[in-house]
């Protein structure tokens, strides 16, 4: 299947994105240890010495990721734009190891190839956008049977992770707060897309913002913003970031592919070969975040524990007990590719 000018727009914009917020935290990062470095003190302890300049340039970095972000959901579908988010911790990452001298290993080149191999498979499979002549158009694809089950489920599912499994296990189980982020995630960036493509439509002369479905979009994305910002931030003073960043990467992305396949049917007319060319580039890129977040974790635990480091407990045993100080202790320390990541999803 040929690659369309709305899915070369969107990956340009996606790819632009990366970029930006990969690079606009280790600007950041710099600024902290220049601060360190004038005040003799650690950098994590002085981000509010950062000086307006540099303040405002990673500001401004980061708001233009984020609207690229944005308008990529306009011209692309979300199987082709969400996995490339993980190319900002690739950005990051190689930014750190030649600016920041933070030495990127085989395992976290490895990584890195994997996801660049892997986001080019989608990007040669990804299916075509549909083109939308109003949102009225999107209204009736959210309200189709197929979709509003899978509305209702999320919804369902929510209340119950939030009611019930939050107060009895959700600081001791890192899938509890961050599948109530990647429940909501999914509602998100389905609306993200919504108000994305409405806005597009009136740019090019046809109003959308006169329907009130434009604006039910828009209440949507903010609450469902406003709530994984909360759970999200809940799973991170609660888990080690090295845990809780590829779960959640892996939780966020499956289900907004699998909620932007039942609404916007982005597999309808595909053939079998490029859907499961689609599903192994993603299954590739997922395991190269994986890769890249143990190695970190590993380059880590050898920086600041040194030969206890074989101490360190396994991951089955961090997703079901508390990490307790010790962990509050590694937040501190947040590297460039883990802060990045969550930097980004706050954003959906």
């Amino acid at each position: 299947m040929g690659f369309s000018q709305d899915n070369l727009k969107g990956f340009v914009l996606a790819l632009s994105s990366s970029a930006f917020i990969g690079a606009s935290f280790i600007i950041k990062k710099k600024g902290l240890r220049r601060a360190a470095a004038a005040s003799g003190a650690r950098a994590g302890s002085y981000i509010g010495q950062l000086n307006n300049i540099s303040f405002c340039m990673v500001s401004h970095i980061v708001i233009v990721g984020e609207v690229a972000n944005f308008v990529a959901y306009a011209f692309a579908p979300a199987v082709l734009v969400t996995p490339l988010g993980a190319l900002s911790i690739i950005v990051s990452a190689v930014l750190a190891h030649f600016i920041l001298n933070e030495k990127l290993h085989q395992l976290g080149i490895l990584g890195c190839v994997m996801c660049i191999a892997g986001s080019i498979v989608i990007v040669i499979h990804a299916p075509q956008e549909r083109p939308i002549t109003s949102v009225q158009e999107i209204w009736s694809m959210a309200t189709q049977p197929a979709f509003l089950l899978y509305v209702g489920s999320v919804i369902v599912l929510v209340f119950i992770l939030i009611f019930h499994f939050a107060p009895q296990c959700g600081h001791s189980n890192v899938l509890v707060f961050t599948g109530i982020c990647s429940f909501m995630g999914s509602l998100s960036v389905m609306s993200v897309k919504a108000v994305g493509t409405a806005l597009k439509l009136t740019f090019e002369g046809n109003n959308q913002l006169l329907y009130p479905e434009t604006w039910f979009f828009v209440f949507i994305v903010a609450t469902c913003v406003i709530t994984q910002m909360n759970y999200l931030n809940k799973a991170l003073d609660t888990f080690n970031t090295a845990v809780v960043s590829p779960i959640y990467y892996v939780m966020f992305t499956s289900l907004t592919i699998l909620a932007s396949v039942i609404m916007f049917k982005d597999w309808d007319g595909q053939n079998v070969g490029s859907i499961i060319s689609e599903i192994c580039g993603f299954i590739v890129v997922l395991s190269g975040t994986i890769v890249l977040h143990t190695t970190r974790e590993f380059e880590r635990s050898s920086s600041f524990r040194g030969s206890y480091a074989s101490l360190s407990p396994p991951l089955s045993a961090r997703l079901c007990n508390g990490n307790g100080e010790f962990m509050k202790h590694e937040e501190e320390n947040l590297l460039p590719d883990e802060a990045v990541f969550f930097q980004r999803q706050e954003m959906h």
